[in-house]
């Protein structure tokens, strides 16, 4: 027992004393405390309205009374005339309005005057709404509250009925559906296989050859220390991007499975031959970023292992961004946005899948990766020229 014990000491000194160990076992918990929460926020972002958001109805005969239960519930009401139906219908599926309320002729008369025994259709009112805009949504949800409330509180239970027959009141097109669930998803889940692939490539380029002592023999030939440097981030790179655009492909074809079966909502053929062009180049560019960034990180290590570990924080962060993907409202509009490295890529992937981008932006952002890899190539350089760090075993 004494030997047994003396024998755990030591590997409990061994253990404790490695930091890196210790932030290995820690790591995965502290991963998915960051990771979940910050889920979880953008879901609530995806699903709820805008904050401080005020909804406003516009509506077509409606009563005085319901009109005052708006007021005091904070809901805005805008009357319009039955001949502007057709074109708020179109405003509320291009999401420039929430909601359109429409009330037949002389509503409280027709409800007073109903009698459910004579089997005659009720009063209907139809309401219009848009379930893929967070706002819409919400205000159709509170209307339909509020209709149930005066329902029962005016005792006019069964006396009128909400979209009754009206199978197009949800404006939402299907391709509106599909390009707001593939734009929450895929950028997120493109960020984790695009990292992923450079993860599985990358130390073993560096770290392992600098561990086996094939590095050091290339260091000491004629070739240059850029070019060294270069052709391993370029041809690291290329490899990347097969594995990205392979798994990227195959993702996009298996979400309705994924989603459940959800063939008939969601339609990966609405995006066209420019969308895909665009997509490529921010996954090229984001790939070249990313294998950069991980080769600067592998030329620290002295081991695979050494550098797989230090590499642990980015993979956090490129989840983190990954998940702002996920946020509601669409991508960022300034121009900005499209210069932070990663969540340039992430915005930009955004804008793609939801058919509302620009093209000078992914051009932005795809430059600006770009440029981040040419200054990382040349930190990999200055590196490849530092004896200490390369000769490191």
């Amino acid at each position: 027992m004494k030997n047994i014990l003396t024998v755990m000491k030591k590997e409990f000194a061994r253990f404790f004393g490695d930091r890196r160990m210790v932030i290995m076992i820690l790591m995965p918990a502290i991963l998915i405390y960051v990771v979940y929460s910050f889920m979880g926020r953008a879901m609530q972002s995806m699903f709820a309205p805008d904050e401080g958001y005020i909804p406003q109805i516009h509506s077509v005969n409606m009563p005085d009374q319901i009109f005052q239960l708006m007021q005091s519930a904070g809901i805005e009401a805008l009357g319009i005339d039955a001949s502007m139906i057709t074109d708020m219908k179109e405003r509320i599926s291009r999401g420039e309005a929430d909601l359109c309320v429409v009330f037949p002729m002389g509503f409280m008369e027709q409800v007073a005057a109903y009698d459910a025994q004579t089997r005659a259709p009720a009063p209907n009112v139809e309401v219009y709404y848009n379930s893929t805009v967070p706002n819409s949504s919400d205000a159709y949800g509170r209307i339909c509250a509020l209709l149930d409330y005066f329902e029962v509180e005016e005792l006019y239970t069964n006396k009128f009925d909400v979209n009754r027959g009206i199978e197009n009141a949800d404006l939402a097109t299907s391709e509106d559906l599909s390009a707001s669930i593939i734009s929450s998803l895929m950028p997120l889940l493109l960020m984790i296989f695009l990292y992923s692939g450079c993860i599985g490539l990358a130390p073993e380029s560096i770290a392992g050859e600098k561990e086996r002592g094939t590095l050091a023999t290339l260091l000491v030939t004629p070739l240059k220390r850029s070019e060294l440097a270069i052709g391993k981030i370029l041809s690291l790179g290329v490899l990347s991007f097969l594995s990205g655009l392979v798994t990227a492909g195959a993702t996009i074809l298996s979400l309705p499975k994924l989603m459940g079966g959800a063939e008939e909502i969601i339609d990966v053929n609405i995006y066209g031959a420019v969308d895909y062009i665009l997509l490529a180049l921010v996954i090229l560019s984001t790939i070249l970023l990313l294998v950069t960034v991980i080769s600067i990180l592998s030329a620290f290590a002295k081991t695979v292992k050494e550098a797989n570990t230090i590499v642990i924080p980015l993979m956090i962060l490129v989840m983190l961004v990954g998940v702002t993907g996920m946020f509601g409202g669409g991508s960022q509009t300034d121009a900005a946005y499209y210069l932070i490295p990663l969540y340039s890529s992430v915005q930009s992937m955004s804008g793609i899948f939801s058919l509302n981008y620009s093209a000078l932006s992914i051009i932005l952002s795809s430059l600006s990766n770009v440029v981040y890899a040419c200054i990382g190539g040349f930190v990999l350089t200055k590196m490849f020229n530092n004896e200490k760090v390369m000769f490191s075993r």
